[in-house]
């Protein structure tokens, strides 16, 4: 049997529910994180800068950590929809409270955010992977979308939100943030709890998918590790354009272009994996091999810049993002179709520190790389040969290794599909 497989199986509607939900829901979030510092600091508040930036930091901090606290609540107490439900209200209102021109106002506002925004986002990231418990080989697909959805909120919230805050006033982007809250709650009212019997749950808690996920992590661990240490190149060059001006591009348009270039190849790749089936270590194969190609491409490119440059950038920025869309939604991805759907949500609230000890890692060697970003082009294109050349020996050596028995054997990270 070849690796590809076509799909007969298909995505359902509580799919495109749950993301129109998540959409809104971050369209409003990033759209707050967007104005929040300028209007500390340029409001009525009248912040000072290092304050404003130390407040900001402690929200987002405190925003994945009070994950842990409520995927505790959606799984072990009052389950995963509600958490999501009554996440959504607290973010709703912590957005109109923002809307009070005072401290107050505003400890109060962030307060309420990160509490909602704990039940909220791992409670719906775990929702929708059980959504696949049935459909494994559409999972990843699924996660794609998920997160297409997720690029797609945050870029038009992010503009919509900064444009009310430039055009009107921050009460109006802190309206508008709330009213998206409250209306991505829409969508989940069409939705039933996924519920998956104890029996089921037992079965898939074994040594074997713990190991799984935890050789998976220390993977994508990995991987970060090299992609945030190479981003100081891609960074560097992608500001030399930005300061020469090359072909008259101005500097928002380069954001612009540098955010909305993930959204055609997520939705590329959500639809090639839906009706055509590969293994996660396949996927994970495409984002070494990609994101080692687009650094390569960097190093093309002389220190003295010009336009005809400009196209080997944009290229490397094309593997680029195809890179992240496939390591991306993977990590969740792995977490819904190895661990005990009954933790699902705690999880995914936890799996955020071990990738981000690799990221503090990688920000410690960056901080001796910045002026030197050509090796760190190269310690990027090292690191992803290194991942690549493990995933293709471990997919050569697992496919050689007899089988025991006629039936088929469902998918393991190590073996990926036979």
């Amino acid at each position: 049997r070849t690796m590809t497989e076509t799909i007969k199986q298909s995505h359902s509607k509580d799919t495109f529910l749950y993301c129109i939900s998540r959409m809104f829901e971050r369209a409003a979030y990033y759209g707050i994180r967007a104005i929040l510092v300028l209007y500390l600091i340029e409001g009525s508040i009248k912040m000072e800068r290092s304050e404003a930036l130390e407040l900001y930091a402690i929200f987002t901090f405190a925003f994945l950590l009070s994950g842990i606290l409520g995927a505790i609540i959606g799984d072990l107490l009052i389950g995963n929809k509600l958490s999501i439900i009554i996440g959504l209200l607290l973010q709703t209102l912590g957005a109109f409270s923002l809307c009070f021109t005072s401290i107050n106002g505003v400890y109060l506002g962030l307060s309420l955010i990160t509490l909602g925004g704990g039940l909220y986002s791992p409670n719906i990231i775990s929702n929708f992977g059980k959504l696949y418990f049935h459909k494994l080989k559409l999972l990843d697909a699924g996660y794609i979308i998920f997160y297409l959805a997720v690029n797609l909120g945050s870029f038009f919230g992010v503009l919509l939100i900064g444009y009310l805050f430039d055009r009107f006033s921050s009460s109006a982007g802190f309206i508008c943030s709330g009213i998206l809250m409250f209306v991505s709650i829409i969508p989940l009212l069409f939705l039933k709890e996924k519920r998956i019997s104890n029996s089921i749950a037992t079965k898939r808690k074994t040594n074997q998918r713990v190991f799984t996920i935890a050789v998976a992590f220390l993977f994508i661990g990995f991987f970060w590790l090299f992609f945030n240490t190479s981003y100081i190149g891609y960074h560097h060059i992608e500001i030399e354009f930005r300061v020469n001006n090359t072909l008259g591009i101005s500097p928002s348009l380069w954001s612009t272009i540098d955010s909305i270039s993930y959204l055609p190849i997520a939705l590329f790749a959500a639809i090639l994996w839906t009706y055509f089936y590969q293994s996660q270590v396949f996927k994970l194969l495409i984002a070494c091999i990609s994101g080692g190609i687009s650094f390569a491409f960097l190093l093309l490119i002389p220190e003295t810049q010009g336009k005809e440059h400009l196209a080997l950038f944009f290229i490397s920025m094309i593997f680029l993002r195809i890179s992240e869309v496939h390591i991306a939604p993977l990590a969740h991805s792995i977490l819904a179709k190895y661990a005990n759907p009954k933790y699902l949500a705690i999880l995914i609230s936890l799996a955020f520190f071990p990738i981000q000890i690799f990221y503090l890692i990688s920000t410690f060697f960056n901080g001796h790389l910045y002026s030197v970003p050509t090796l760190s082009l190269l310690i990027g294109i090292s690191g992803m040969i290194i991942l690549s050349i493990v995933l293709i020996w471990n997919k050569l050596i697992y496919n050689k290794l007899p089988t025991t028995t006629n039936k088929p054997k469902r998918q393991t990270f190590i073996r990926g599909s036979r």
